[in-house]
């Protein structure tokens, strides 16, 4: 696995606005998203008018919001984590990856309340978790390096936007959670007890579209991938800038926000090429996620990972410098 460099220097980027195709059909791509530090590229883009009108992104409150959506039809894609795309998948939504966003490598992490030192003082004590797959598997990877049982945890099933409430009212004593909500929690006094670093390569977040609406969405789909590299170049280019601008849409200081990013790898135009193919990136992780998921009741049967990737709405490699 090539390891990225987060936020690494790139020159020659080209932040021009993507013309609409005239074969482009009449109703525009719809896309889904919500805030996470990684999908911030593609606010970046809608801020700055990098997105065609030809595409929408529809802004939901947590992936749960965008998989509701894919399963109704009323999506065509979705910016989600990678089990989510494997479970949606065992589900009959038929999505395929067309870009990687970001490698959580301590960005999804458990936050407690001061006074719990370590996983094993969770006994007895209620953890919010989102009922997705993200979070059961940091759980489950927190249960195993702390020894702990599901059953010696009361597990609550909130999702981040919900958790602070909890936490104000003192209905929790721990969360699973990420950004923007683990900065929020650490305000309150709530210390890391334990994060992706110890289980990196697994939480990968993507661009992710229904294959069944691949042929007519070419164009919509390069201008969406091109759309969130033009942000990411943003992001790099003048951090100052974006993360004072994503500050004020998730209520974060400017710090806070650039401690949002530091669990993340960014792959970007340059990395994302190594994810795609049989002996890829993806696959790998996916691997993983499949055997993890399995062992823990995430999945019933492995993912066969047919189509799990296609890679031709992303820059040609050739022309990157």
């Amino acid at each position: 696995m090539h390891r990225r460099e987060l936020l690494m220097s790139m020159a020659g980027l080209a932040l021009a606005p993507m013309g609409l195709s005239a074969c482009a059909p009449a109703e525009p791509l719809a896309f889904g998203l919500h805030p996470w530090p990684g999908y911030e590229p593609l606010y970046l883009a809608r801020d700055f008018g990098w997105l065609p009108d030809s595409v929408r992104l529809r802004e939901g409150a947590n992936a749960g919001d965008s998989l509701a959506g894919l399963r109704r039809g009323e999506l065509d894609g979705a910016a989600l984590t990678l089990d989510e795309v494997l479970k949606a998948r065992a589900d009959g939504i038929p999505l395929t990856v067309i870009a990687v966003c970001d490698d959580s490598v301590g960005a999804d992490m458990v936050l407690a309340r001061e006074g719990i030192e370590d996983p094993a003082g969770l006994a007895g004590k209620r953890i919010a978790v989102e009922r997705t797959t993200v979070g059961n598997v940091v759980l489950s990877q927190l249960l195993a390096a702390s020894g702990l049982s599901r059953e010696s945890l009361t597990v609550v099933d909130l999702a981040p936007d919900e958790q602070l409430a909890a936490w104000h009212a003192g209905g929790i004593d721990a969360a699973v959670t990420y950004e923007p909500t683990a900065s929020r929690l650490m305000r309150e006094g709530a210390v890391r007890l334990y994060d992706s670093s110890h289980f990196p390569d697994v939480i990968l977040d993507v661009l992710a579209v229904r294959r069944d609406r691949l042929r007519w969405r070419g164009d919509q789909l390069t201008a969406l991938v091109s759309a969130f590299f033009s942000g990411l170049d943003h992001l790099r280019v003048s951090p100052q800038d974006a993360m004072r601008r994503i500050g004020a849409w998730r209520g974060l200081a400017f710090d806070e926000v650039r401690a949002s990013f530091a669990g993340l790898e960014l792959p970007g135009r340059m990395g994302n090429p190594d994810y795609f193919g049989a002996g890829g990136d993806l696959r790998r992780a996916a691997r993983l996620l499949n055997e993890v998921m399995v062992a823990n009741d995430l999945l019933a049967r492995a993912d066969s990972l047919e189509e799990l990737g296609d890679a031709h709405f992303l820059p040609d490699p050739q022309g990157v410098t």
